[in-house]
């Protein structure tokens, strides 16, 4: 079941409420035209106008696959929507552990939270004109039809072995970047991608729920 609506401040927090209230039970995902206080990495936001993917979706966490690390739900379920975006874009990648890139310019994002026994995951990308001047894919999708086509790939819920064989090549354009890990920030340029989606930094495994 997907919930549309014209403007919500955050389609994950709003989700997140619902789930909680017992007012909706998953399958079920949301998607707002407009968006003004979304959830992004380290609690900054993620906001924008018409045109582009504000969406959120939850899933009962049994029915992930058995072989996925809850740590690294937001890879898997990031690196679907990349295949999805690598139709309207061949140069979309996934830089880990969550951030969705064109080239050397980032477009979006994924958040997953568990709510008791569910996994809520939001999903921001800029396909349009966007209030920052950051950069947009320039999709010639509708938000909707992008939302309608991964949920029916990730419906298939590929193994996470599937998913992490393709990942860990992609992995290597990480390595010129650094992510915040623990509130400071950490190049990638020796980090080690663990087969459960973990990093090894300097002899210390890091995982990333978000």
């Amino acid at each position: 079941m997907i919930y549309s609506f014209e403007q919500l401040p955050s389609t994950q927090i709003y989700l997140v409420e619902k789930i909680r209230e017992g007012a909706l039970v998953p399958p079920v995902a949301v998607i707002a035209a407009r968006q003004e206080g979304g959830v992004g990495s380290r609690g900054n936001s993620w906001s924008g106008g018409e045109g582009n993917f504000f969406a959120s979706f939850a899933l009962d966490l049994d029915s992930l696959p058995e072989d996925l690390s809850l740590g690294s739900a937001s890879i898997y379920f990031a690196y679907i929507m990349k295949k999805i975006l690598l139709i309207e874009n061949p140069e979309v990648w996934l830089k880990w552990p969550n951030d969705l890139y064109l080239g050397d310019d980032k477009i979006g994002g994924v958040i997953t939270q568990v709510v008791g026994k569910t996994a809520v995951c939001g999903i921001g990308i800029n396909l349009g004109n966007t209030e920052d001047g950051y950069c947009s894919l320039r999709c010639a999708s509708t938000p909707r039809d992008l939302l309608e086509n991964y949920l029916f790939d990730l419906e298939k819920f590929p193994k996470w072995k599937e998913i992490f064989s393709e990942y860990q090549i992609e992995f290597e354009r990480s390595k010129v970047f650094s992510v915040h890990i623990k509130n400071y920030q950490q190049s990638l340029q020796n980090a080690l991608l663990c087969e459960d989606g973990s990093l090894l930094i300097e002899g210390k495994r890091v995982f990333s729920l978000r």
